[in-house]
């Protein structure tokens, strides 16, 4: 027995190994368990004799949690040859267990990724709860990394290539059914004993089995990279691939050499290649970013950002002011979650209008299998559409989602006041109005507070909650719990004009409009893609609509004016009031704007664009491009995190991934300064500066930084 595996024998001479990381909440990949397989291996050939099977489960409610994140991010390129040669220890460890000679079953209660997946793929049974907590897969891709346990090895001769790339390269995770049909698990158990007795019945069937790559003659599924069928796949894959990831994303790259390299060896040598590839992702920038994104999104989900006195609350009744897309979205996913939603139009048939967002959404996971009809109508039941005001009558929280306009939020938010229950929070989901502003509407400014979405709402796992100078900490509180009731991600910051994620949002379609000095517009968009934003600033104007990206201008002048403040126009300015006025063009919706979208084929770039706008003398290199795109969103980070708009370095990291796209290979706007070097990042800043526009000057927190020798 070692305190990370406890070793146990039975009548039937079936060893269990109960795995069980003392302090941890999930059992990880690190040295302690290293040390305890190595001795658990040793005991088990001592008693290999008198054993007749082996069976691996877990003391957690969790199977395994995959490789010690903690560990791995701390490993840099002079501790490579370390590194590497630990890994190659670590799949002799599974090997060993793999040729034992005696059957070894894996019995698998809960989440088995990444690691743990690895383990249970060592294993000549794989026999999993039939729940749908058991999540099953090799999800490394989302962390810049590659399956380092042999995953890449044994997928590929489990599945064949084909089958297995995508696993692999995309990161799917599998529950327990779909593991099932795809053949990853061989027996489903409806309850943790059935597991149990399910595992020793295949071990006393199945006295000494072997994996099919280790008896002669073995072939891979579907051929090996040189069957012409899987060579024409793999021809194309390069530069399929390229599409996706731009470049920017060297894991998925790996992923695919180390799956066509390892199925031309053998077993011994496809880990050895495995190995190499893993240990450069490990040790490379990218993977770090992306690891750090995934510690600061569980200490959001932790709490980080919460006031903490105040006790956790779940919200019973949910009322919902506009029903047009923003409120439609909020309506499902609240009703989702299992709550009551009351979804508030200036009629009935408006009202009805938005849940039928819902029904469309659910009525496609019933066609396509992923729910029941009855489940469909459970959360359908949840959303009561209404034109009166007095259906909001006992709802705990009012979400505003109307036109930003502040006379209409003031009079809907009033008028909802008055019918709530006295302690319930007043949210607004404005993306740019301020919020304390807004707040003079209602009597108990205290409990109103900004929930600010983002569309699509089904979709988009981020929430900005603005606090407001008036919003006390239980409202602050009560918003952040509701984020997290309705599986969503909160951010906290301060109040201002278009907050944290607008703001910056806006500098980058802002920076789109070089258009205006001449620039190509095909290199503008296609070099924010190669700069890992999801779409071109061209692009997401016409998504937004020029016309309310014209109007939002105007309210902030109107109320910038009204405050005494001078406002300098943004040179994007002109170029989106020459489309909105000379030429009417006012976006997507309004059926073109910087692109056409033609009825049944995909949307172009309006062609007139290159005629009235590009000058040959006036293009710039790639990297200028991508540099202004990205530079000028890091720039108003900063400005935001040193006007206390931002209140942490997390916040802006995975709002800015989440909330506006920011290149997730970053690892955030503020890391994104981290990792390029603070010092090197302002020089650059300057350069654009002196080229661009004072827009690019580092703020003065920035320089402060760097005097001080300090990241974020």
């Amino acid at each position: 027995m070692t305190d990370a595996i406890h070793y146990e024998i039975g009548p039937d001479q079936i060893v269990t190994l109960t795995l069980d990381m003392p302090g941890q909440q999930a059992n990880t990949m690190n040295a302690l368990y290293r040390q305890a397989m190595g001795a658990t291996l040793d005991r088990l050939q001592a008693d290999k004799d008198r054993v007749v099977g082996v069976i691996i489960r877990s003391a957690k409610k969790t199977f395994f949690a995959g490789g010690d994140l903690n560990e791995l991010v701390k490993v840099d390129k002079s501790r490579a040859q370390w590194f590497y040669q630990m890994t190659l220890d670590l799949k002799a460890q599974l090997r060993a267990l793999e040729t034992f000679g005696k059957p070894v079953v894996a019995a698998i209660n809960g989440a088995a990724l990444g690691g743990g997946w690895e383990l249970c793929l060592a294993c000549h049974q794989r026999i999993a709860l039939d729940e749908k907590h058991v999540r099953l897969g090799l999800p490394e891709v989302t962390l810049g990394l590659l399956p380092g346990g042999g995953g890449t090895v044994r997928l590929v001769r489990m599945l064949g290539l084909e089958k297995a790339l995508p696993l692999l390269m995309e990161g799917r995770i599998l529950n327990a059914q779909q593991a099932f049909k795809a053949g990853l698990v061989d027996q489903l158990a409806r309850d943790p004993e059935d597991l149990l007795s399910k595992a020793r019945e295949w071990i006393l069937a199945n006295p000494a089995p072997s994996k099919v790559w280790d008896q002669p003659g073995f072939q891979i599924p579907g051929g090996s990279p040189s069957n012409p069928s899987v060579a024409q796949m793999l021809a194309i894959a390069p530069s399929m691939l390229r599409s996706k990831t731009q470049g920017c994303y060297p894991a998925p790259e790996k992923i695919l050499a180390a799956a066509v390299e390892g199925a031309q060896v053998d077993f011994h040598a496809a880990e050895v290649i495995e190995a190499r590839y893993f240990t450069e992702l490990t040790t490379g920038q990218i993977a770090k970013n992306m690891i750090g994104t995934w510690f600061q999104l569980n200490e959001l989900k932790a709490g980080e950002s919460r006031p903490k006195a105040p006790p956790v609350y779940r919200m019973r009744k949910v009322g919902i002011l506009g029903a047009g897309m923003m409120g439609g979205g909020i309506a499902y996913v609240t009703a989702l979650a299992g709550v009551d939603v009351v979804l508030k139009d200036i009629n009935l048939a408006t009202a009805q209008k938005g849940k039928d967002y819902s029904v469309r959404l659910l009525d496609k996971q019933v066609a396509n299998g992923r729910i029941k009809p009855e489940q469909r109508d459970a959360v359908l039941g949840r959303i009561k559409t209404t034109g009166r005001d007095s259906d909001l009558e006992g709802c705990d929280l009012i979400i505003e989602a109307v036109f930003e306009d502040r006379e209409l939020k003031a009079q809907v938010t009033s008028a909802a006041e008055q019918v709530v229950v006295p302690y319930a929070v007043i949210a607004s989901n404005t993306s740019t109005l301020p919020i304390t502003g807004l707040a003079t509407a209602v009597s108990r400014q205290e409990r109103f507070v900004g929930m600010h979405f983002f569309s699509p709402v089904d979709k988009m796992r981020l929430v900005e909650i603005i606090k407001g100078a008036r919003t006390n900490d239980m409202t602050l509180a009560r918003a952040f719990d509701f984020v997290q009731q309705i599986n969503k991600t909160p951010i906290v910051v301060n109040d201002a004009r278009g907050f944290f994620t607008s703001r910056v949002f806006a500098t980058f379609t802002n920076e789109g409009a070089m258009l205006g000095e001449g620039v190509c517009a095909v290199m503008i968009e296609t070099e924010a893609r190669k700069a890992g934003m999801p779409l071109g600033p061209l692009a997401v104007s016409d998504e937004v609509s020029l016309s309310l990206m014209s109007h939002i201008r105007q309210q902030a002048r109107k109320d910038q004016a009204g405050q005494g403040e001078t406002v300098a126009e943004h040179p994007a300015t002109a170029v989106i009031d020459l489309l909105l006025n000379e030429y009417k063009r006012a976006g997507k919706a309004a059926g073109g704007g910087f692109y056409d979208y033609p009825e049944g084929a995909p949307k172009r770039l309006w062609p007139e664009l290159k005629a009235r706008f590009e000058k040959p003398d006036s293009q710039l290199a790639g990297q200028e491009l991508r540099d202004r795109l990205l530079f000028i969103q890091a720039i108003e980070t900063v400005r935001c995190f040193e006007e206390g708009v931002l209140r942490s370095t997390t916040d802006a990291n995975i709002g800015s991934i989440f909330g506006i796209g920011f290149p997730a290979w970053t690892g955030g706007a503020l890391q994104f300064i981290n990792q390029y070097g603070v010092k090197d990042f302002i020089a650059r800043a300057q350069y654009l500066a002196e080229r661009y526009g004072e827009r690019f000057q580092p703020p003065a927190l920035l320089l402060e930084k760097a005097r001080n020798g300090e990241l974020f």
